[in-house]
């Protein structure tokens, strides 16, 4: 049955495409093309390109570091400096120097003191304590400053010993 059914149905479809009287459709396309022809719009003029000078080609490139380092003259760390992990870490040590300033001096009959002002409060400091995350040890104390000497890594397994200096906030 589907022998006999199947090319039936492709005779019967492809009988459909057979005639040649196309004369409404030639009627259609001569009727089109004895319209009148539209007008195209001119394109739009292009503004003219003002050219971009770059003037800051002399500056430093974003994209080399701000400053040249001199690998030779670099400052070598050494394997005797490196912080005493035995020792107990002080309050002040949790938190980065950068969040102190120092906001005055006390001094009575046992030394003299610092305030910094920074980790929530403002603490009283002496030569000595800790301050900051990189092992900063306070070696001086006067009325304008608190001089601090960290030891951070040199980034080849030693250790330098880095001076930082808090001064006196100014009154604002």
């Amino acid at each position: 049955m589907k022998r006999v059914l199947l090319p039936g149905l492709l005779l019967v479809t492809l009988s459909g495409c057979g005639g040649g009287d196309f004369s409404d459709l030639q009627a259609y396309m001569d009727e089109v093309r004895a319209r009148p022809k539209g007008q195209i719009e001119p394109l739009p003029q292009p503004e003219p390109y003002e050219s971009f000078t770059y003037s800051a080609a002399a500056l430093r490139s974003p994209f080399q570091p701000p400053v040249k380092i001199d690998m030779v003259a670099r400052a070598k760390g050494s394997k005797e400096i490196k912080p005493d992990e035995t020792r107990v870490k002080q309050f002040l040590e949790g938190f980065n120097i950068e969040l102190f300033e120092m906001v005055g001096t006390l001094a009575n009959d046992k030394g003299s003191f610092a305030l910094v002002s920074g980790a929530g409060g403002v603490h009283r400091v002496k030569v000595g304590d800790y301050l900051g995350r990189n092992e900063g040890r306070i070696v001086a104390i006067d009325s304008a400053k608190i001089d601090v000497v960290e030891i951070v890594p040199d980034g080849e397994g030693g250790w330098l010993e880095r001076p930082r200096t808090l001064t006196l906030k100014e009154r604002s």
